[in-house]
């Protein structure tokens, strides 16, 4: 790594930059020893809302009441993501995932594999108990605390 004055490699910050683009994730830090570079570029997402017409009059009816859905990102069983890279199902291109809807693991099996800078990390169960969701496809980016599944 080389540095310039300012004890950055702009070389690293041009890779990371790239790589955020090929895997069209919106940040990515990195530490080395002392060094420690986040990358991160701004993602506008614009949504038009069509406008109802003035003139109709809304009818008076109570709507029955419909479930709430639950956000996934914080219900207790939750497993998120510890890094921000590519999430692997399997140990090997076609191998047997680790887990499925309904698999039953224990507090400490692995789940899934991120990669991440080309270093590839277990990613534990926190806890035991039986997969009932997955949010996420073989070799999906993901980001940092996205979740992952849920674990009841």
């Amino acid at each position: 790594m080389s540095r310039t004055k300012s004890g950055i490699d702009p070389e690293i910050i041009r890779e990371l930059a790239n790589l955020l683009t090929e895997t069209d994730l919106t940040e990515i830090e990195v530490q080395q020893a002392d060094l420690r570079i986040r990358v991160a570029r701004q993602i506008n997402v614009t949504a038009t809302v069509p406008l109802a017409p003035a003139s109709v009059a809304a009818p008076v009816a109570v709507a029955p009441a419909v479930p709430v859905a639950v956000d996934p990102a914080n219900h207790p069983g939750v497993l998120k993501s510890p890094m921000v890279g590519t999430a692997y199902l399997g140990a090997a291109p076609g191998a047997k995932p680790f887990i499925e809807i309904g698999s039953k693991v224990n507090q400490g099996d692995r789940v899934l594999i991120v990669e991440a800078m080309k270093t590839f990390n277990d990613i534990v169960a926190a806890r035991s108990g039986t997969v009932t969701a997955l949010f996420i496809e073989d070799k999906q980016p993901v980001e940092y605390g996205q979740p992952l599944m849920i674990i009841e």
